[in-house]
């Protein structure tokens, strides 16, 4: 494909992932309020973030696989509407509990356009090549992060819309890109016999359910060492350990464990989990912080995360510009992990009163870590395994980076949700007021509702609890360092993923 269809294709491509990245971004401005409207509690605010990272992450590896068997385009549109009616159908959502199940729909049209749009790029552009084009996409991806949070602020503060517009207003978006894909991608199908391991997809996802709800209600709903505790974790270690027998056996298994046997896959996976665990986990609390802690409205939340995404697209754009023009990533990824450990590091040091200066240098330094070492990463990883590995390989790093998100939004959701009870618990000893032997009900689902006395102290808890995730991000992303330094950096590849297929198909028809 010459530079004019290449740039047609990515057009239809980036609306698509602007209308998955908006739909995502700009409900993290708008939770506080939807919890509060619809009487929710803490666990359920992580649950509305966690079921959309579960739903993408178990249906990821069976988007990578399908895009062997069918036309990628069609892939994409059906993506596309399966995301847009999950949007519609959790704008209608009268309490928590039907909005979760909602973001589950959502979540797997999300899964989809995270592991089909890397596969079409690499499909259509080579490894040395896609530095330049890396540039529109983080662009994209850097105005969707902030102007979602942006226009959940303002509909939320708008009186006349209210929050359930956070979920209707991406849907003319997402007519435009369907229509756009449709005449824009043209991408040549080249088949070859696949089976898909369904049963092997259940066991992962089934396993990976168990485990988070119970890291999320245990301590909560019951006790760590209760036999529900126990049963929980139990289930969830035998249906991960009956998914690692399935796929050590299925002909194409969701997860190919063979391609762990290569050490740069192995390692930008380690890395990407890592990665995940660390951005969603901490991320998805910070507009909680901006607005329970700090008292900011959603829009002005918004705006404060401005430093994050301005950093992130600088070095993104810069970083692959310099690949293409180098044929070196290693040095990138190195540096931008660190930038990560000193970002999350720094940001483990706020509380309910740090100047907002400060934070936002806090935010901008670990924006230029996350956009040298997100896309790069995938980037090493394309660029070792043999083409028909390539839609696995690419869902399978998207696969751990988004388990690692769930796992992380799921256990630090928990940790902070425990830190904020013990300490609201110690502020209202402070004030004098007694505190029931099952712990306090002040919390976000209340806080409207609370006298300003203890309205403050809970605000405080926030804000000092918030610390706390952000210091434990820092310490996993000491692993994504030391995983990208153990890399083996490989000179990269000139001839994109279809020209590979072809070659691969021509050689072993001989």
């Amino acid at each position: 494909m010459d530079h004019r269809r290449i740039v047609e294709a990515l057009t239809g491509l980036l609306l698509a992932m602007l209308t998955a990245f908006l739909s995502s971004t700009i409900v993290s401005n708008a939770l506080p309020t939807i919890i509060s409207d619809l009487h929710g509690t803490q666990s359920q605010y992580t649950w509305v973030v966690t079921a959309t990272l579960l739903a993408s992450t178990a249906s990821t590896p069976i988007w990578g696989k399908l895009s062997d068997l069918v036309s990628k385009k069609l892939l994409v549109q059906v993506a596309i509407l399966i995301f847009t009616a999950g949007s519609v159908l959790a704008g209608l959502s009268q309490s928590v509990g039907t909005l979760i199940a909602w973001r589950v729909l959502q979540g797997l049209g999300l899964g989809g356009l995270q592991a089909l749009v890397v596969i079409v790029i690499a499909a259509m552009i080579s490894p040395r090549e896609r530095g330049k084009y890396s540039g529109p996409i983080a662009a994209v991806m850097s105005v969707a992060t902030v102007a979602g949070p942006l226009l959940g602020g303002v509909i939320v503060d708008t009186s006349w819309l209210g929050w359930r517009w956070c979920f209707f207003v991406c849907v003319p978006l997402a007519v435009v890109s369907l229509l756009v894909v449709q005449r824009t991608l043209t991408l040549p199908l080249v088949k070859r016999d696949v089976t898909v391991d369904y049963l092997g997809a259940a066991l992962i996802a089934a396993g990976v359910s168990a485990l988070l709800i119970w890291v999320t209600l245990a301590g909560n709903q019951f006790a760590w060492g209760s036999a529900t505790s126990l049963a929980l974790a139990g289930l969830g270690v035998v249906l991960l350990a009956g998914a690692v027998y399935v796929e050590t056996r299925a002909a194409e298994p969701i997860i190919p464990l063979r391609l762990f046997r290569d050490r740069t896959t192995a390692l930008a996976t380690t890395a990407s989990i890592a990665v995940g665990t660390a951005l969603f986990g901490s991320a998805v609390f910070l507009g909680q912080y901006f607005q329970i802690a700090r008292g900011y409205s959603p829009t002005a939340a918004g705006l404060l995360t401005l430093p994050m995404i301005i950093g992130s697209m600088l070095s993104s754009t810069g970083s692959g510009i310099l690949i293409t023009r180098l044929g070196r990533w290693k040095a990138f990824l190195v540096t931008g992990s660190v930038l990560m450990v000193g970002g999350f590091g720094l940001l483990g040091t706020i509380d309910h009163a740090t100047n907002m200066v400060l934070i936002g240098t806090f935010l901008f330094v670990l924006g230029l870590g996350l956009g040298m070492t997100m896309q790069n990463l995938v980037l090493a990883v394309q660029n070792t395994v043999a083409a028909g590995d390539l839609g696995a390989a690419s869902s399978t790093v998207a696969f751990f980076r988004s388990l690692g998100g769930t796992v992380g939004v799921s256990v630090l959701g928990a940790i902070l949700a425990s830190r904020v009870s013990a300490l609201t618990a110690d502020g209202l000893a402070a004030l004098g007021v007694a505190v029931p032997a099952g712990g306090s009900s002040a919390g976000i689902g209340t806080l409207n509702e609370l006298p300003a006395p203890i309205a403050a102290v809970v605000r405080a808890a926030y804000g000092d609890a918030t610390a706390t995730i952000l210091l434990i991000s820092a310490a996993l992303s000491v692993i994504t360092v030391v995983a990208i330094l153990l890399i083996k950096e490989k000179p990269l590849l000139t001839t994109t993923g279809l020209q590979r297929q072809e070659r691969e198909a021509a050689e072993a028809a001989v």
